[in-house]
């Protein structure tokens, strides 16, 4: 009982801060309450008990990204984002919710073609020696994780740089 009044609560904090996010007209705001989004799926990893996952989004998303998004943003001149206010037309909401409406169909028809919710009530809760989990980490072949950690670290490294020549001015 505790886990689900737990998960409400992290639920409402993603979608109350995704809400202002994607609302507010402030984007210090945006990227602020970005940052309480991520912090909400780090709270729910801990709440499955995926305690690496749950750790390496608060370090990677909440901690690198968000920060990269905030000193982006400080490096932008306040007059290039002073006056700057997108008016909400009728046609773009209208799309916007189509294309939600479209998604969420996608993700309940691949819930329901594979079964996954069937899946999630039959698993054991047997936990995964951590040689396991370090092969699977350090591993090259298929369904291991090396590659994707060295693209994202590259992708990082092209952050930085593209901070870098963004701030200097010639």
């Amino acid at each position: 009982m505790a886990n689900m009044v737990m998960f409400i609560i992290l639920a409402a904090v993603i979608l109350g801060s995704a809400l202002v996010c994607i609302t507010t007209k402030r984007i210090m705001r945006a990227a602020t309450f970005l940052l309480f989004v991520l912090l909400g799926v780090a709270g729910l990893y801990f709440l499955l008990d995926y305690t690496f996952l749950g750790a390496a989004q608060i370090s990677v998303y909440a901690g690198g990204i968000t920060m990269i998004y905030i000193f982006a943003i400080q490096l932008v001149s306040k007059r290039t984002l002073q006056g700057m206010v997108e008016r909400l037309k009728g046609s773009r909401v209208a799309f916007g919710a189509l294309m939600t409406l479209v998604g969420l169909v996608t993700v309940v028809a691949v819930f329901f073609k594979n079964k996954f919710i069937d899946m999630s009530m039959q698993m054991t809760d047997a936990e995964v020696p951590m040689n396991v989990i370090g092969k699977t980490l350090m591993g090259s072949e298929k369904y291991q994780y090396v590659l994707p950690f060295e693209f994202i670290s590259v992708f990082l490294l092209a952050c930085i740089i593209g901070g870098i020549v963004i701030s200097r001015k010639e």
